[in-house]
């Protein structure tokens, strides 16, 4: 563990992770949780059915101790946000994990808080490994129930940090759980630094919803703060000042309100048709999670769901979610967006995405190019068939489009189109409505799959470009690998020429073609994409309001000059510089 050390109070600068708009100055509240000491002891076996009665006491303790931060969430930042702690009433009724705590009591014969301990660290030592950013932060989850129901099987009071600030902080840790983020108080947290975290995690989804900065993924500078330290955060930008001068002060107060502004004209964009400045249509779309994403589509006016990601409905309770129980929320989302399209993603599960409870989920040497999504659909058909009729049934009540992932050879669409073919012939056999025209789309994010974009097509309906993975394998970058992160590069001319050969392709076929990527909700990118000829993007929908007035301060003929010069260089490097100087002379006065 890093050594603290004293200083001189001179301004320094760190950069993380951008998680929530602001800017914010203050002291600031240094939070260190310590590892929880469980001791080894053990068990006569005639005293085993009293050990794993205090373990169930301790499990209905802990649930009412959640449902009560649960209440109290509710009522003060509203419904949604009080939903986070329903994933951690459902790690509580996890019978897997439980059961594996009690199997583990009675072969060993260790006190029960030791057992649940080691079962409970080998959950969040799985989960971390997994390769997807949102399955990961859900371990955020079980660290912070398991450290809950530690603290009552040892008899220990946990002290909310919120209950400790008494005057208003900035709190820096090395993370925070959800329940640190609960008992949070508007009146007395001025931000949020954490080392580690990410965009998704849930300590950020608090943060959002306080309406505080939030800067996370700075590594160590938790063991560079001191106590009497001052902190400025700047959540724009994923910036941290220690101890800041008068001049960067100063500086900082002008840009906040300058973001405030922008944030205004933004907001503005959104009750304008989407277009380019000569009036071409553009189809601003939003990705999406779930149900509880939907109230943001409709704020920020998409054109509705180009992307609804699946996984998650997998990773609760201790089974896989049934036909009826997938059905519910697809319809629910469907009717509430109606008449907006939602294109709903199969499943992308398996290799890396491995579910603890599933012997057939086997390690696997390399799992960025295992068994997952459409390949483990395709080898699981009954479970696909699942999914695929759930869909089918929620196009009764809106416009749905089925998208296929992973997809690399012509054979697998064939196949995925089979199944999708005897989940239509059981629900007309049942008398069960869907839309008989369904459209079908591929994801093109695999380098073969450019190749072969013109064979894909005869078996689709419309493409949609993954961005993120098409980089990492193009480049050969694991862009979750801190030592090469910087050689992640959408500005790559390889990138950029993939993109070309798609969209030539999607043309030659015609067959509509969008961008669900990073890429395209990055204002330095967008432009380019629809200059390629790429005219709808999905994005998360609090970015939208930035691309819509962007693409609307542009002609078309503007946006195809861009891409035209981009595609002529060589340098990563000019290709950005050329991007942001679109920007800025488009943007102009709002350019940062």
């Amino acid at each position: 563990m890093p050594v603290r050390f004293h200083r001189q109070k001179k301004e320094a600068c760190f950069r993380g992770i951008a998680a929530s708009p602001g800017v914010s100055f203050g002291p600031v509240f240094i939070f260190l949780q310590k590892e929880l000491e469980v001791p080894i002891y053990q068990i006569d076996k005639t005293r085993h059915d009293e050990e794993i009665q205090r373990f169930q006491s301790a499990l209905i303790k802990t649930r009412e101790q959640i449902a009560q931060v649960r209440a109290k969430v509710a009522n003060k930042l509203g419904e949604n946000e009080a939903k986070i702690f329903d994933s951690h009433l459902l790690v509580l009724e996890d019978q897997a994990l439980i059961q594996e705590t009690i199997d583990y009591h009675n072969e060993h014969s260790c006190n029960i808080d030791y057992c649940f301990h080691i079962v409970a660290k080998r959950y969040i030592s799985e989960f971390s490994h997994i390769n997807d950013e949102y399955i990961r932060e859900r371990v955020t989850d079980i660290r912070d129930v398991s450290r809950r129901l530690l603290h009552n099987l040892l008899g220990q009071d946990k002290i909310a940090i919120g209950y400790r600030l008494t005057t208003p902080s900035i709190i820096l840790s090395e993370d925070l759980t959800p329940s640190d983020a609960a008992s949070f108080s508007k009146d007395r947290v001025l931000g949020i630094v954490t080392d580690s975290g990410s965009r998704t995690s849930h300590s950020v989804i608090m943060a959002r919803s306080l309406r505080v900065p939030a800067v996370v993924g700075l590594h160590d500078i938790s063991w560079k703060v001191e106590d009497g330290d001052q902190l400025l955060i700047d959540g724009y930008e994923g910036l941290v000042f220690l101890n800041p001068s008068q001049k960067t002060l100063q500086q900082y107060g002008k840009l906040e309100d300058k973001h405030e502004h922008r944030k205004k004209v933004f907001l503005k964009a959104c009750d304008v048709p989407t277009q380019t400045k000569d009036k071409k249509p553009i189809r601003l779309l939003a990705n999406i999670e779930g149900l509880d994403d939907v109230d943001n589509v409709l704020e920020c006016q998409a054109g509705g769901v180009g992307l609804l990601r699946t996984e998650s409905l997998y990773l609760r309770g201790e089974g896989f979610p049934s036909e009826e129980q997938q059905f519910e929320i697809y319809r629910t989302i469907v009717s509430k967006l109606t008449p907006r399209p939602v294109t709903i993603r199969t499943l992308d599960l398996g290799g890396d995405k491995r579910l603890k409870n599933y012997a057939f989920v086997a390690e696997e040497e390399n799992p960025f190019m295992g068994f997952r999504a459409i390949r483990f659909c395709l080898e699981h058909k009954e479970l696909f068939k699942e999914q695929l009729r759930a869909i089918l049934r929620s196009s009764a009540y809106g416009v749905v489009k089925i998208l296929y992932p992973m997809i690399s050879s012509e054979m697998e669409m064939i196949q995925a189109n089979q199944v999708l073919e005897e989940a239509r012939a059981e629900l007309r056999l049942q008398g069960i409505r869907f839309d008989e025209n369904i459209p079908i789309g591929c994801m093109i994010e695999i380098p073969g799959a450019v190749y072969i974009a013109d064979r894909l097509a005869k078996h689709a309906q419309f493409f949609s470009v993954g961005t993120n993975d098409l980089i990492q394998y193009l480049l050969a970058v694991d862009r979750i690998n801190d030592r090469i992160a910087h050689l992640y590069q959408p500005n790559h001319p390889a990138v950029l020429r993939a993109l070309v050969q798609i969209v030539e392709s999607a043309k030659k076929s015609k067959t509509p073609v969008s961008v669900c990527g990073e890429m395209a909700g990055d204002p330095l990118y967008a432009p380019f994409l629809v200059g390629l000829g790429i005219q709808e993007l999905s994005i998360n929908p609090v970015l939208l309001p930035e691309i819509k007035y962007l693409l609307a301060s542009a002609d078309l003929a503007q946006l195809k000059k861009l891409a035209k010069q981009a595609n002529k260089m060589v340098d990563p490097n000019e290709i950005l510089q050329l991007f942001r100087k679109f920007y800025a002379d488009h943007m102009g006065t709002l350019s940062l």
